[in-house]
């Protein structure tokens, strides 16, 4: 092997992360990428690898040995290869950054929840944690950076950890209806936000993918499993997703078939 090796999703947002880490040091040829297709059983060999975990992104070094967690890899491919420094290297700045960062698990698993809903009377509570979220990333990059762009002068980690979670919440705009209020308190985050998703090294994804395979998720099937009455996931690889109609927005009310959604 000449150069670590990464088994990912091509569009799991934890995998992105990485990505664009690659993109911003100008190192995209310094790993190999390897697709793992989640809609079928996993390979015995990269399972023995794992010891038996399914989550990717998964880093393995030329010598074989394992990374999980895209935090832990992305750390590793900072310190590890030269080129531009991504994360901030300033003690404090870079206490700063980690902090934003903490708000990060939270904020993407409300998300999910959201999208994955299927009870309408909920929806409203789940909109109100994702407004509390955007409240507070909004007050904290004011905060730090007023009247700034970024959390500090430029695209950074925070910004990259964050851009492919906002990428995905594309299916909270398009299956909830859901969006950031015009609001004062939401000024800040609604930049950040817009500048993040416009990104030149943040485009592995765009809107029409995420909406359609992500269908599954929207009503409450994740990770490759089959909906009822289901046959294929909406996360395969053929037809791929341009050739697919968009799918449709009543999450609440039914289950689209596989003909309808264009998966056979």
């Amino acid at each position: 092997m000449t150069k670590p090796i990464i088994y990912h999703i091509p569009v799991c947002p934890f995998s992105q992360r990485i990505e664009i880490l690659l993109e911003l040091k100008g190192l995209r040829d310094a790993v190999e990428f390897r697709v793992v297709d989640i809609t079928k059983p996993r390979d015995p060999e990269l399972l023995a690898k794992t010891r038996g975990t399914t989550a990717l992104p998964v880093l393995e070094t030329e010598d074989g040995r394992i990374l999980k967690e895209s935090l832990v890899i992305m750390r590793y491919v900072e310190e590890r290869f030269s080129g531009t420094p991504v994360a901030r290297t300033d003690p404090y700045e870079r206490a700063i950054e980690r902090m934003m960062i903490t708000r990060e698990g939270p904020f993407t698993m409300t998300g999910y929840m959201m999208v994955m809903n299927r009870d309408r009377a909920k929806s409203g509570e789940f909109r109100e944690k994702m407004l509390d979220h955007y409240a507070w990333l909004s007050d904290f990059l004011d905060h730090h950076n007023p009247g700034g762009l970024w959390l500090f002068d430029d695209f950074g980690l925070a910004e990259l950890v964050f851009t492919p979670m906002m990428m995905r919440f594309w299916f909270l705009d398009y299956y909830e209806g859901f969006e950031i209020p015009d609001e004062p308190r939401f000024a800040r985050v609604r930049r950040w936000r817009e500048a993040c998703l416009a990104h030149p090294s943040a485009q592995q994804v765009c809107y029409d993918e995420i909406v359609k395979l992500y269908y599954d998720y929207a009503i409450g099937a994740g990770n490759g499993a089959l909906p009822e009455g289901r046959q294929v996931s909406s996360f395969t690889f053929t037809p791929d997703w341009p050739d697919r109609p968009m799918p449709p927005k009543d999450k609440y009310d039914r289950i689209a078939g596989d003909a309808e959604l264009g998966l056979v």
